[in-house]
């Protein structure tokens, strides 16, 4: 019974496991089904995800396969165009070499000479001036029918009586009958002949004068037979010179209208059959050269038309952009900060971005030109204390503010910032007014007639200033204790009296005076405190919308300018680009300007920061596929490292008006290669950005230190190799100054080992100190290594009452009557076939060690005899009359030259050059 129990309990475990599998199994598949639509459903997203992946990829691939292509076809078409000016020269280089074969005038200068002796010699025949023959084939013509048809000759006496009564009396019908049959042949003897025979026939008038006049006294019989080709070709000038010939005959005149026009329009039918063939010839040559020309014209023209046809269709489009333009859409100013070093302007504008630049600044000093777009919710947000100006519309999306170094080293950097700005603010410190940098920007604004306002900084550095940045400073200005308010207003007439010196009416910007055209407003600020900057910023918006509503009325036609080059990691190098006018678009064919030329490329993005952060400071950039005006943008390009910073940069919005742009870009580019000259020898110079490093030539040039090579971005290992060439020529030029930029690891540990000094900073004065430094200690070190073969030129007479020792040493006293003496200088005496007396070993002066001793002064000179030599004796070698002389050499002259030159007088020179002819040194 018990077996059969557990039997029993046995099956039914058994079928309630069987009941818990059969339940946990269906459990099972009820939570597998959701599963696996979950994994479809993934990867159904997955799949799209790999689709819209492969769309985009194929996209950007077609998208450069266009860039592509569209570069390709660019580059076929310079070459085509290039051929194609190969071809034409070749063919205008044929053309003038077969001219020259025919004799015919080749160049515009040479018809002009032509024309210009027809017209002189026809002058000469209405004068009636016996003119020689003009051709010498016609003169061989002419010797040729004397001896067949003509047997006689006709008196002189009979020709010269005519000439004599046609010259005093009135010539009747018979005489000008004569007149004109005589007259003719000899016309018609010295006809214009063929273009191939005019220079060559002038030069040959002397060689024709004599058969010409023998010509002049035959009678012709057949006077028509003689061609009239050259009558057929007369100029209006000649024929207007016949016409005054023949004034004194009305016949004549008669005649010379009929005739001329008959013999141009149709053929002589009285010439020989030759004589037309000839002319047929001759015509069909001319007609052929023509055709020649015609068509290297059409091809030349061809051209021209499609050059013209792009620049007046870009002129066209800027006029019609610029006739679109409309005062309700402005684009934002663009706004320069100029002022002298620490004048606090990127002080001023930290405090309108909230940021803090200036801290982060190397020595707080700006060295690099940058750019901040302040939007339009910022200026209203600043400037709600200003009463007045909340109260009017802001029409300006925003403020477009540059600031640009104060140091005087960064001139170039305040030119272009001031090239690109709608409207500056100069910033002056009213503790310390109008300073040197600060007269320099001053300078540069009115030289490009730029607006500006004066932003009077630091007022509370005034003594009991009482803070109050909520109000506008006309109202804080109230509140101040009365000797406060009277240094400020001390100050400020300070300041306005400087500006006037400087021919600059400036006024406080509330008083009621004219401001934008005869007076300047100045708006007192505080960049710590923020007293003023509402004032400021109102100021700056109101003066733009007032005055400069025709420049800040926004065009399509784009208007922008290189700011600068910088290498950025992970970037290569950049553009920073001001967009003052116009659109910019990603893709957009960019025509720029480099050392070696104009050259397209494309923008691949375009970078901006966020609004209130610096262009030049280093964060987070956003990708723009559209830019508007006016904005700071960085673009990203191929060759973009020969970039010139402060040229503008074109878009082309067809293929053929890339020529005219390039060619514009080709004239602005020569002005900007001015500044860049290499020298053979000199040191090797690299810097961040392309304004750093004209700032850094510009100081180079100005201390006539040469540079041979310049870069950009990171110095590497080759920069090193590079400069190591000048330790072949000159050791004192293998430096390489680098500025704010890092040294590879690499590049420094090969310049220890090959001896290149590499000096770094990141202000800019700093270097110029280091190099400086490195160049006296350089030069000291020469000054050692050759203090011992430099000789300085003396003379010296021994003053008899004053010899202390006569031999070994020998100690007397000396005047010195030219030059300089110094310990080392070694003495001889000319007058004694050049006796070495001995080398000066110390100078006392009232009984102390002297350095040396100049012309006039009396000293007593040890001499001792070189190591060698037998000592001199005073008395028996030489005496008081003789005159002791530095002994000089050559290498002496190259030493003092080289290293002393500073320690040197021009008497001391003139000196040198007359011991030089004694020592007969060359």
């Amino acid at each position: 019974e018990d077996g059969e129990e557990e039997d029993k309990d046995d099956k039914k475990k058994k079928k309630k496991k069987k009941k818990k599998d059969k339940a946990g199994a269906e459990d099972a598949k009820t939570a597998k089904k959701p599963a696996k639509t979950a994994i479809l459903k993934m990867k159904e997203q997955l799949e799209a995800m790999r689709l819209e992946q492969k769309k985009r990829e194929e996209e950007e691939l077609e998208k450069i396969r266009r860039e592509e292509e569209a570069e390709r076809l660019s580059l076929e078409k310079i070459q085509l165009e290039k051929e194609r000016k190969e071809r034409k020269k070749q063919k205008e280089k044929e053309k003038k070499e077969r001219l020259k074969r025919e004799g015919k005038p080749v160049t515009k200068a040479e018809r002009e000479k032509r024309a210009k002796q027809l017209i002189q010699l026809e002058a000469m025949k209405a004068l009636g001036v016996t003119v020689p023959a003009l051709s010498k084939e016609h003169h061989d013509e002419a010797e040729e029918k004397k001896k067949v048809k003509y047997g006689s000759r006709v008196r002189a006496k009979k020709k010269d009586s005519q000439l004599d009564s046609q010259s005093e009396a009135p010539p009747t019908l018979e005489a000008v009958t004569d007149v004109q049959v005589t007259d003719g042949s000899k016309e018609e003897k010295q006809s214009i002949p063929s273009e191939s025979n005019l220079l060559g026939d002038l030069a040959s008038d002397s060689e024709n004068e004599l058969s010409s006049n023998e010509e002049d006294t035959k009678v012709v019989d057949n006077w028509e037979e003689i061609t009239s080709e050259g009558e057929e070709k007369a100029s209006p000038a000649m024929v207007e010179s016949e016409g005054v010939k023949m004034d004194s005959s009305p016949a004549k005149e008669q005649e010379g209208v009929e005739s001329s026009p008959a013999q141009r329009q149709q053929p002589d039918t009285n010439t020989p059959l030759d004589t037309q063939q000839c002319k047929s010839t001759e015509t069909d040559s001319e007609s052929s050269s023509e055709e020649s020309g015609e068509e290297e014209e059409e091809e030349l023209s061809e051209q021209q038309r499609a050059y013209k046809k792009a620049a007046k269709r870009i002129q066209n489009r800027r006029q019609l952009h610029k006739e679109e333009r409309s005062p309700e859409l402005l684009r934002s100013p663009v706004i320069c900060v100029l002022g002298h070093v620490d004048t606090g302007k990127t002080k001023i504008l930290d405090k309108i971005r909230h940021s803090h630049v200036q801290d982060g600044e190397a020595g707080g000093i700006t060295q690099q030109i940058g750019a901040t777009f302040v939007p339009k919710d910022t200026i209203k947000e600043q400037t709600k204390m200003v009463k007045e100006f909340a109260k009017t519309e802001t029409m300006v999306p925003g403020l477009l503010i540059i600031d640009t170094p104060g140091h005087e080293a960064f001139s170039n950097l305040r030119v272009r910032g001031t090239s690109m700005c709608d409207l500056a603010i100069l910033v002056i410190d009213i503790m310390h007014g109008l300073e040197g940098q600060t007269i320099e920007s001053l300078n540069i604004l009115k030289k490009g007639n730029a607006p500006f306002v004066v932003a009077l900084n630091k007022i509370d550095r005034l003594y009991d200033w009482f803070r109050n940045p909520h109000s506008c400073v006309k109202e804080t200005l109230k509140k101040q204790k009365p000797n406060t308010l009277d240094e400020f207003q001390e100050r400020v007439k300070s300041v306005i009296g400087q500006l006037s010196e400087q021919s600059v009416n400036a006024a406080l910007y509330w008083e009621k005076v004219e401001f934008g055209k005869d007076y300047v407003p100045i708006i007192p600020v505080s960049a710590i405190t923020g007293d003023g900057m509402g004032d400021l910023i109102a100021q700056v918006v109101d003066f733009g919308q007032k005055f400069l509503v025709d420049k800040l009325m926004l065009s399509q036609e784009l208007e922008a300018v290189v700011l600068e080059v910088k290498v950025i990691p992970g970037l290569g190098h950049t553009i920073d680009v001001i967009l003052r006018d116009g659109f910019l678009y990603e893709g957009d064919t960019l025509v720029l300007t480099a050392a070696d030329g104009p050259f397209t490329t494309t923008a691949r993005c375009l970078l901006m920061p966020q609004p209130l952060k610096e262009l030049r400071v280093k964060n987070a950039y956003v990708n723009h596929k559209t830019v508007v005006a006016s904005q700071g943008v960085k673009i990203c390009a191929k060759d973009l490292e020969k970039v010139l910073a402060g040229t503008p940069v074109f878009v082309p919005k067809k293929l053929d008006e890339i020529p005219v742009l390039m060619d514009e870009a080709s004239r602005i580019m020569k002005g900007a290669l001015s500044a860049i000259h290499l020298s053979d020898r000199g040191v090797y110079v690299q810097s961040s950005t392309l304004g750093s490093l004209e700032a850094l030539l510009t100081f180079l040039k100005q201390s006539k230190i040469p540079y041979s090579a310049v870069n950009l971005g990171p110095l590497h290992k080759k920069d090193v190799m590079k400069a190591s060439v000048m330790l072949e020529h000159d050791s004192q030029w293998a430096v390489i100054l680098a500025f704010d930029v890092k040294v590879e690891r690499e590049a420094q540990e090969y310049a220890d080992t090959v001896g290149v000094k590499i000096f770094t900073a990141d202000i800019i004065y700093h270097l110029f100190d280091k190099f400086m430094k490195h160049r006296q200690d350089l030069i000291e070190q020469k000054r050692k290594q050759f203090e011992s073969i430099a000789v300085f030129p003396c003379k010296l007479r021994i003053m008899p009452n004053c010899i202390f020792n006569t031999r070994d040493p020998i100690v007397v006293g000396v005047m010195v009557e030219a030059g300089v003496v110094k310990p080392g200088t070694p003495l001889t005496i000319p007058s004694k076939e050049f006796l070495d007396v001995g080398v000066v070993s110390s100078i006392e002066s009232n009984h102390k060690q002297v350095e040396n001793a100049r012309k006039g002064l009396e000293v007593c000179i040890k001499i001792e005899a070189v190591s060698g030599d037998a000592p001199r004796l005073y008395g028996r070698h030489f005496d008081h009359t003789d005159l002791l002389v530095s002994k000089i050499s050559r290498e002496s002259i190259d030493a003092v030259k080289n290293y002393f030159r500073d320690d040197m007088q021009k008497s001391d020179w003139q000196l040198m050059v007359e011991l030089k002819k004694t020592f007969q040194i060359i």
